[in-house]
């Protein structure tokens, strides 16, 4: 059996277990779309709660990151500097900061640096996915149908 590395802390929920993530500086940098130097300040100030594993790397917990990463994009955002220039294409990287599960269907938050995405998915999806607040994601946007009009 493959050994997680120490910053996963797993906790039964029901049937699913579940992988609450603590994430380090340079993977909450990303998430938060700014420069590790950025999130490092960030934390130095105390703006998010940090603490040390065995190592001595500082990690942020996915629940703390998550509220952090809403803060940042209600504030409205970074400086403009922190902000990396990407062609993200259709991929999304980020955090999931709300999940509301219904009888049936669910739906799941995710902040992607700047970007709320919202996305309406099964119950049984997000169970399988273990997806709860604090946790990484990737939403994927697919367009069925595009149209191009000429002028």
């Amino acid at each position: 059996m493959e050994e997680r590395p120490e910053y996963f802390r797993c906790r039964p929920i029901g049937l699913i277990l579940s992988h609450m993530q603590s994430y380090t500086i340079g993977q909450a940098a990303r998430l938060l779309g700014v420069s590790p130097d950025t999130a490092r300040r960030w934390a130095d100030a105390g703006r998010v709660a940090t603490h040390r594993d065995e190592g001595g790397r500082r990690l942020i917990d996915g629940r703390d990151l998550a509220a952090f990463s809403v803060e940042i994009a209600q504030s409205g955002g970074v400086a403009e500097g922190d902000v990396p220039y990407t062609s993200a294409r259709n991929a999304f990287p980020g955090i999931v900061t709300a999940v509301k599960l219904g009888d049936v269907a669910a739906q799941v938050e995710i902040q992607a640096g700047p970007h709320r995405l919202v996305s309406l998915l099964t119950r049984e999806a997000v169970e399988e996915l273990g997806l709860e607040v604090g946790v990484e994601a990737t939403a994927r946007v697919k367009s069925t149908s595009v149209h191009i009009d000429r002028a």
